[in-house]
């Protein structure tokens, strides 16, 4: 497996695995702890992330819990290019990754510092984003959806879980390196279109996903696959979302896409403790 990625001329290296901190710049996110809609806020959350070992900043301006509807693009721009700028600024070295399913948007924000590309719709909602990212010359997470936020957990069916997604990454990885993308990581899409039980296969399949070559990311912290379980609330979910970390990481995961970077960073540090040779 390859074992770096590119980040506007950075290598990230992925020889153990790493953690992506989330911050949500709306009002919406289901986790409210995620959100920040200052330049303040999100400077303290970013500082926090990074001290604790993050190595990406992922940020996003629309919601994509059930239920959401998407934003306009103006609001969505708005949004993030103010909050990239005051990382940067602060941060200069940090690594940025937008969480956005805009081509436009993608190129706007690696114009003012970001060096990844977040897609929770794989492309599927842009016909321009895969082009435009290969433009880039950025990194390209391509997650799985069934549907879209609004309605994709009504009745989320499928024939094979986890072929039915394999097979939706053999095109779409095709795709993208037809379009020029070499640096591409795969998100299965955990509580996109899933049931739990669809939740579930997956991650007791997560190896499969290996055969792509292409670095695995991981994003359950908190999620309704956990709560709904466990009839909890996202507030209790911590502690069974660092069970499901150390899960993933032993199923071959690389980053770990969080809201509580030092217990996720606690987790690798074992997990490359118990992986020693």
């Amino acid at each position: 497996m390859k074992l770096s990625i590119n980040c506007s001329g950075r290598l990230l290296s992925l020889d153990t695995p790493i953690v992506m901190g989330i911050i949500n710049v709306n009002e919406d996110s289901f986790y409210v702890d995620s959100r920040a809609n200052t330049v303040e806020l999100v400077l303290a959350k970013a500082s926090s992330m990074l001290q604790d070992g993050a190595s990406i900043l992922d940020i996003g301006a629309m919601s994509s819990r059930p239920g959401a509807t998407i934003i306009d693009e103006r609001t969505e721009m708005n949004r993030l290019i103010a909050m990239i700028q005051a990382i940067m600024q602060t941060f200069p070295e940090v690594i940025i990754s937008v969480d956005t399913i805009r081509g436009s948007v993608a190129k706007v924000c690696v114009d003012h510092g970001a060096s990844i590309i977040n897609d929770i719709s794989g492309g599927d909602f842009d016909n321009t984003m895969i082009e435009t990212v290969a433009d880039l010359k950025v990194p390209y997470i391509m997650m799985h959806m069934q549907g879209v936020p609004a309605d994709m957990q009504q009745n989320p069916t499928y024939d094979d879980v986890v072929l039915d997604i394999l097979k939706y990454f053999v095109k779409k990885i095709h795709s993208a390196k037809e379009a020029g993308i070499r640096d591409i990581i795969l998100d299965p899409g955990f509580g996109f279109g899933k049931t739990i039980d669809h939740n579930y296969d997956l991650m007791r399949s997560l190896e499969q996903f290996m055969i792509f070559d292409c670095p695995l990311l991981v994003g359950i912290s908190r999620k309704s696959m956990i709560n709904k379980l466990l009839d909890i609330s996202s507030v209790d979910a911590l502690n069974a979302s660092t069970a499901l970390h150390m899960y993933a990481l032993q199923k071959g995961a690389k980053i770990l896409r969080v809201h509580d970077v030092k217990e996720a960073m606690e987790c690798i540090k074992i997990y490359n403790k118990l992986d020693e040779n």
